[in-house]
């Protein structure tokens, strides 16, 4: 499982793995800030050459003599979009074959490997995976809390000068992605359907997944609602919170949960444009329980990551496992949240090491033993081991 990890860290993390592996694949969800992050790789390697594959004479290049382009290349090479030229994993691996070959190739994509055809296949082996997302607090800083969440963490979106330009972006966001970065990665779908499926997932942010209920609603088969979701999954728009399984003796949850990664595109797609419209929304809670989500995510990677469930009702929002242990995480969108009888059933059912309550209040104070209320304000502090 790929890395996830903030700006500040990034460039450092980058140049260790291109120091150990030929071709370094950095991925995220589009405007997330990955050009930016090459361009400041470029400005410490001035022999390094760039390939925006969204320009023509980027393009140009690279689809009429790709193999006699590449091939001359020394030092850092930049591929910016590789996904439009999926036809280049197989002749990148050849040359990072060759012994005499010298250049090292980061690969900058917005669709993840499974949608990029032949990635896993033809690179096997020589290439590494590194994520980066948006925004996240550790970066921001706690004062901005309300802002990251209202209008979610692409770099344009937070720093727009007002709630309406970061509105406004949004849309332009959404646009774009659906008439033509869809089409870009050859997917022939109505802009017009994804787009409704994808207002249709808004309503359905931090709930089990059902496709059968939501082809149902939707008038389309369940082929093609799971098709719908993967696409959005795979475009780094949709995570799939798999659900634990464990040898208990309780019937448990098996469905995953379905979350928007970005809590502004999920408000965007809900009609919110202001934190006063946010907090009378239905969707209230599971707004902030998406967002809480992918801060922890962000603070602590999201490989062995699942949520836990039963039929009776006991569940956890997140457990991570790290060092053979086990970690919870609720979150709560109350002034002061209070221990439960599910949360104490996740502890002693799944021996957790410790659960944190995490909410958006100032400060933090024990519920029971092995179990905090934790103001997202103060995850930083929160250490794992």
């Amino acid at each position: 499982m790929q890395q996830i990890i903030g700006r500040e860290g990034c460039l450092a993390e980058l140049r260790l793995r291109l120091s150990e592996s030929p071709v370094v694949a950095l991925l995220g969800a589009r405007q997330v800030g990955k050009t930016t992050l090459a361009r400041q790789l470029m400005a410490q390697d001035k022999t390094a050459v760039l390939f925006d594959l969204e320009r023509p004479s980027g393009r140009a290049a690279l689809e009429q003599t790709p193999e006699l382009t590449l091939s001359a290349q020394q030092g850092l090479v930049i591929i910016d979009e590789v996904q439009r030229l999926p036809g280049l994993f197989s002749l990148l691996r050849p040359l990072v074959d060759d012994p005499g070959h010298r250049a090292r190739y980061l690969l900058l994509g917005s669709a993840a490997p499974e949608l990029v055809r032949g990635v896993s296949e033809s690179l096997a082996g020589r290439v590494q995976f590194v994520r980066v997302a948006g925004f996240s607090i550790v970066e921001t800083g706690s004062e901005a809390i309300d802002r990251l969440w209202l209008r979610g963490g692409f770099p344009r979106a937070f720093l727009a000068s007002s709630d309406a330009a970061a509105w406004r972006w949004l849309e332009g966001f959404r646009r774009t992605f659906l008439e033509r970065d869809i089409p870009a990665l050859g997917i022939r779908i109505a802009a017009a359907s994804l787009d409704r499926f994808w207002q249709m997932l808004a309503h359905c942010h931090g709930q089990l997944w059902n496709a059968a209920e939501l082809g149902r609603s939707m008038g389309l088969s369940t082929t093609s609602v799971n098709h719908y979701r993967d696409l959005l999954v795979g475009t780094y728009m949709v995570r799939l919170l798999q659900p634990w399984h464990a040898n208990l003796a309780k019937r448990q949850v098996k469905a995953p949960k379905l979350y928007l990664r970005d809590s502004g595109l999920l408000h965007h797609l809900l009609g919110l444009r202001t934190m006063d419209e946010l907090r009378s929304h239905p969707r209230y809670g599971a707004s902030w329980e998406g967002f809480a989500l992918e801060q922890v995510l962000a603070r602590f990677g999201d490989h062995e990551a699942w949520f836990w469930g039963t039929q009776r009702g006991a569940e956890l929002d997140l457990l991570l496992q790290r060092s053979g242990r086990f970690w919870g995480f609720e979150f709560k969108c109350s002034d002061a949240p209070r221990s439960s009888r599910s949360m104490h059933i996740a502890c002693e059912d799944l021996q957790l090491e410790h659960l944190w309550v995490v909410y958006p209040g100032g400060q933090r104070y024990a519920l029971a033993p092995r179990m905090t209320a934790l103001p997202l304000s103060q995850l930083a502090d929160v250490q794992l081991a």
